[in-house]
C-alpha cells in the first residue's frame, strides 16, 4: 500500500521550521559576534537609562527620577527587539547572498510566505530571548519603577506589533533585490526614520506637526505607547486597546502587502538577473 501524501499545510509547517532551525544554526555559527550584539544593545540600553539617573544633577528634581528611568529603559528595550526584528526581515536577501544561497532558496518548493514566516517567527523568539536577558541585567543596576507593571498586557502589545512590523520588514528586504549593491542601505534609512518619528527616547507631541503624522503609521509608535502604559502604569485591557486597534490594522494590512511587494521585487529580480549579483 502506497504512502498517502503529506497534507500541503503540514509540508509547510515542517518548511518554516526548517527555516527557524536554519537561522539557528546560522546563530550558532556566528555566535561571538552575536555576544558581541548583545554586549553592545544591553551596554546602550544603560547608557540610556543613566540619562533619566543624570537627569536630577541638571535641576531635574522636580520629576519623578525612577519614572523616567524605567520610561527610558522601556524605549530602549523595546527599540532593540523591534529595530532588531526588523533588521532580521529586511536583510533577509542580504543574508542569503553573503552565504551563498540566494539561488538554492528562491528555487525551493517551499513557497515565498513559508520562507519569510520562518524567518521572522525565529526573529521573534530570539529577540524576545535578547530582550528578556537584557532587562535582567539592567533590573540589577537600576531601581526601576516596575511595582503596577502589567507584564502581560506589554506582552500582548508586542506580540501584535511583531507581525505588523513583520510586514513592514518584508517591504524593506524587496529593496536588496531591486538594487544588489544600494538595497540594503536604504533599508537602513527606514530604520532610522522609524527611530525618528516613533517616540523611542520622547514623546511624540514634542515632534514636529508632519514627523507626527509620519508617526501615525509607524507600528512602533503604538507599541511603545501601550507598552509604556501597560510596564509604567498597569494598564488593562481597556487602555490597551487604543494602542492595540491600530496595531492590529496594520498586521492585516503589512503582512498580505508586504509579501506581494516581495512577490513583485522577486520576479523582477530573476527576470532582470539581479538575483545572483552583488555589489
Amino acid at each position: 500500500m502506497h504512502n498517502m501524501p503529506k497534507p500541503l499545510w503540514l509540508s509547510e509547517l515542517v518548511a518554516v521550521w526548517g527555516y527557524v532551525q536554519r537561522n539557528y544554526f546560522l546563530t550558532k555559527r556566528y555566535l561571538m559576534w552575536e555576544i558581541v550584539w548583545l554586549v553592545y544593545v544591553t551596554v546602550n540600553a544603560m547608557a540610556i537609562t543613566f540619562i533619566g539617573a543624570g537627569a536630577q544633577e541638571f535641576g531635574g528634581m522636580n520629576i519623578d527620577i525612577e519614572r523616567y528611568m524605567t520610561y527610558l529603559l522601556v524605549g530602549a528595550l523595546l527599540w532593540n527587539y523591534l529595530s532588531m526584528l526588523f533588521d532580521v526581515l529586511s536583510e533577509t536577501v542580504s543574508w542569503e547572498r553573503w552565504e551563498g544561497t540566494i539561488e538554492y532558496t528562491f528555487m525551493s518548493p517551499s513557497s515565498r510566505v513559508t520562507h519569510l514566516l520562518g524567518m521572522g517567527l525565529y526573529a521573534v523568539v530570539y529577540g524576545i530571548l535578547q530582550t528578556a536577558l537584557t532587562l535582567g541585567v539592567c533590573y540589577l543596576f537600576f531601581d526601576l519603577d516596575l511595582s503596577q507593571a502589567n507584564y502581560w498586557g506589554a506582552l500582548l502589545i508586542l506580540a501584535v506589533c511583531s507581525v505588523s512590523l513583520v510586514g513592514f520588514g518584508i517591504v524593506a528586504a524587496v529593496l536588496p533585490l531591486l538594487s544588489p549593491e544600494k538595497g540594503q542601505q536604504v533599508s537602513y534609512i527606514v530604520s532610522s526614520v522609524l527611530l525618528l518619528v516613533s517616540g523611542v527616547y520622547y514623546e511624540v507631541d514634542v515632534l514636529p506637526g508632519w514627523m507626527q503624522a509620519i508617526a501615525t503609521v509607524s507600528p512602533v509608535t503604538y507599541a511603545l505607547q501601550g507598552a509604556r502604559a501597560a510596564l509604567l502604569d498597569g494598564a488593562g485591557a481597556a487602555q490597551l486597546w487604543e494602542s492595540l486597534w491600530p496595531l492590529l490594522i496594520m498586521g492585516v494590512v503589512f503582512v498580505p502587502l508586504g509579501i506581494f511587494i516581495f512577490h513583485l521585487g522577486e520576479s523582477y529580480a530573476k527576470r532582470t538577473g539581479k538575483l545572483k549579483r552583488s555589489g
